[in-house]
Order: C-alpha cells, then structure tokens, then sequence
C-alpha cells in the first residue's frame, strides 16, 4: 500500500534507560527551613518616660529675680541632671509633645483659643514687626552673621516690659525674671549665632509663665501646633535677614543646623498616621502636600529648600538614617533620647542654661551675678566659669560656620529665585 493511503502511524518505540544504580542521596540533605528574621535590636538606652507635672508652687514663697548661669563646670552639670529642674524640663516638654500625638496643626482653631494664647501669638508677631524695622547692613556677599541684629536685639529688649504687662504677671520681679528668657530665645547678640540652647530657652519662657499659672496643661496642644509653629517661622525670617550662624552646628552630621523640638513634637504628630511613614520624607509629593500639617515634613522641607546639594542621604544623613525606621514610634522614641543626650546632657549647651526662682539651681551649683554673655573671638580670654569645649566637633566655642540660609539668600539676591542643586541621587 502506497504511503499516501496508510491512515494509521506505526508506533515508535523508545529505547527505556535503566535506572541508576547510585545510592538515593534526596532523604540525606538536611529539610531547608526558613530562617526566623531576627528582630533589629532596641537602642540600649530606653527611651525616657513623662515625668508627671508638678503643681505651680506658690509664688510668694518663691524668690524671683534676674535669671543667671548656674552650671559652671561638669559638677554643676551633673547636680543639674539629678535635680528636680531636670525632671521638670522632662516633664514640661514631653508633656507639650504628648499633647499634640496624631493632631495636625488645623486641628487647633485660631478662634476658638484662650486669650493667653492670643496674645503669646501677639507678641511674636511683634517680633517679627522689628525684623521689618531693622534691615540688615550691607556687607556684599559674606554669609556670615550680619551686626544689624544686634539692633534687632536692642529693639526687643526695650519691648519686654510692655509685651509682659498684657500678659498680666503678678510682679515686677516675674516680668524681670519671665522677660529674660524670651531675650535670650532668638539667639546671642554677641556671636550672632542660635541653636537650640536658644531654642530650649524659648520653652523655658513658657514654662515660666506655667509655673505662674497662666498656661495650664489646657493649654498644651496650642503651645505646640500654634505657638511653637509661629516660632520657627519667625526665626527662619530671622536666620535668613541676619544670616545667623548655626551655634554648635555639626554639619551634614546634626539633625538640623538650628532646631530640633520641631522634629520631636513633630514625629509624636505623625504617631499613628495612616498612611505616612518615616520613609516619606523623601516623597516630595508628601511634603508639599503635607508639611503645612506636620512639623517634622515642614522642618525636612525647608532643609531641602536651603541645601545646594540634592539628596538628603548627602546633606543631611541623619535624617536619611531615621527614615529607615519601622514606624513614628520609634521615631518618636529616639527623639526623646536625643533631646536628653544631645541637649539637656551636652555640657557646651547647658553652661549657657539661666537658672531663676521659676526655675531654680540645684544646691551646691556655681553661682554668677547676672545672664551676661562672654563675648566670644577668635582671640579671646575667657570669662570665670568658661568651659572649654573639647570635642569632636571643634576646639573651644567652635569654628565659625557660615549659614546655608545665607547661601540660599545670596544665590537670590544674584537673580534667581533658587540656587541650582547638583543632582547626586
């Protein structure tokens, strides 16, 4: 039959291979088990808790006066650190960033605050009127701390009797004591310089008026989303007219070049948030969208808008660092160690730290007549009670560092309305 008509195919046989005679090595290997992630170990310094808030004290049985440095040298430093002022500054500030976890800043109502409220917003806005009436000086293009605010500083000193009697103090002596922190919250004439010993002198000025009774734990949440906001705008228009100097300042290194309670009442904000994690600060996105509500995305914000560099992991690595964690809680947790290591633990900080009747010196601490600041040079003899400062971070009162607001502003003033940033990433 031709092959062209056969319909069925013969089938093909396939030769069959024996088996292997080798031994059957498969129940041999070990069971493949996946590994248990191990948890990344906690900081072993455990994040410091809310000490509970004490009562005012009765004012007649307190001494008020002109607020003076009392930490002197390291044994002062460490009284400090086991007196109760400690615990009451542990207190006062983590009880103002506890007031305001998961609360935006819309959340308090402009209209619906106390009047004491009303006017601490009053006088900032004060404040922010005698930037206006003193320019800076023309110095060309330095980038370094411009003297007209020392004029800025005369001005506000001749206003603090005035701003503290709408705020009705008891006495004269808490206004001269009261007043004296506020002075000493925009930075120091001297070395037209701030940081955040500055910055914590600004909460003192309102633990001041708590220990007065004038600001009860009701009014904690508009402390921290109303007041405190307004503050750091009012220095951000003052860093960027006088071109202060960041005091202290680590560089890429530090967590910011002036502040940090923004970081720690803003990580409590964001506690819980739905949707926005750490790693969201380097959505621009979010920032934008986000950063009027919360402090720590305003403060990231206004660092990337001041850095000519693009890329926080370049300019601010800190800051990289934490956003690789969990969640807010860990944040929030170690902003809390850092507030008490990096602040209230540095020695360079806290010898500048004013001790009155409101808040009071440990006994057995140094004592100085008055809140007087040494003026410090490049070539200066130091005053009684000077501590050197031998650190990592510079030789004695630190190197002077130009302000990367200052670089931002020239770069304006040259005609652009930003600087160009180099594109690392």
């Amino acid at each position: 039959m031709p092959l062209a008509e056969s319909t069925h195919a013969l089938p093909l046989k396939v030769p069959t291979v024996p088996p292997s005679q080798g031994p059957n090595l498969s129940k041999a290997l070990p069971k493949l088990t996946p590994r248990k992630r191990r948890e990344r170990p906690e900081s072993p310094l455990p994040a410091p808790g809310t000490p509970s808030l004490p009562a005012p004290p009765d004012i007649e049985s307190i001494a008020l006066k002109e607020p003076s440095r009392r930490i002197l040298s390291p044994h002062d430093h460490d009284l400090f650190l086991k007196s109760p002022t400690y615990s009451l500054i542990l207190s006062f500030v983590f009880s103002l960033s506890e007031s305001c976890a998961g609360k935006k800043i819309s959340s308090v109502q402009a209209a619906a605050q106390p009047p004491i409220i009303q006017s601490l917003l009053a006088i900032l806005s004060s404040v922010l009127s005698l930037v206006y009436s003193n320019p800076p000086a023309d110095q060309g293009a330095s980038r370094f701390g411009n003297p007209a605010f020392r004029s800025f500083i005369d001005g506000l000193s001749s206003h603090l009797s005035e701003y503290h009697s709408s705020l009705n103090l008891p006495t004269p002596d808490a206004i001269t004591e009261t007043s004296t922190y506020l002075l000493h919250s925009f930075g120091s004439r001297e070395r037209i310089d701030y940081g955040s010993g500055h910055e914590l002198n600004f909460i003192l000025w309102l633990l001041c008026l708590n220990r007065l009774s004038l600001l009860p734990p009701s009014t904690f949440p508009a402390l921290a989303l109303s007041v405190l906001p307004q503050y750091i705008h009012l220095l951000r228009k003052i860093q960027s007219t006088y071109y202060l100097e960041p005091a202290g300042s680590h560089g890429v290194w530090g967590l910011d070049d002036y502040h940090f309670l923004p970081f720690l009442f803003g990580a409590s904000q964001l506690l819980h948030h739905p949707y926005i994690r750490p790693l969201s600060i380097h959505n621009e996105l979010v920032l934008e969208e986000e950063g009027d509500e919360y402090m720590y995305l305003d403060m990231v914000r206004y660092t990337v808008s001041t850095k000519s560099v693009k890329g926080l992991k370049w300019t601010q690595p800190m800051l990289d660092d934490i956003s690789g964690a969990k969640n807010w809680e860990k944040v929030e947790r170690g902003m809390r160690r850092m507030f008490v290591k990096e602040v209230l633990g540095k020695l360079p900080i806290m010898q500048h730290f004013l001790f009155g009747g409101l808040i009071p010196a440990a006994e057995g601490m140094g004592a100085e007549e008055k809140a007087e600041e040494t003026d410090h040079k490049e070539d200066h003899e130091h005053g009684p009670g000077h501590v050197n400062r031998n650190d990592e971070w510079g030789d004695c009162c630190g190197l002077k560092i130009p302000s990367t607001v200052a670089a931002a502003q020239e770069a304006k003033k040259r005609g652009g309305e930003e600087f160009r940033r180099v594109p690392f990433d």
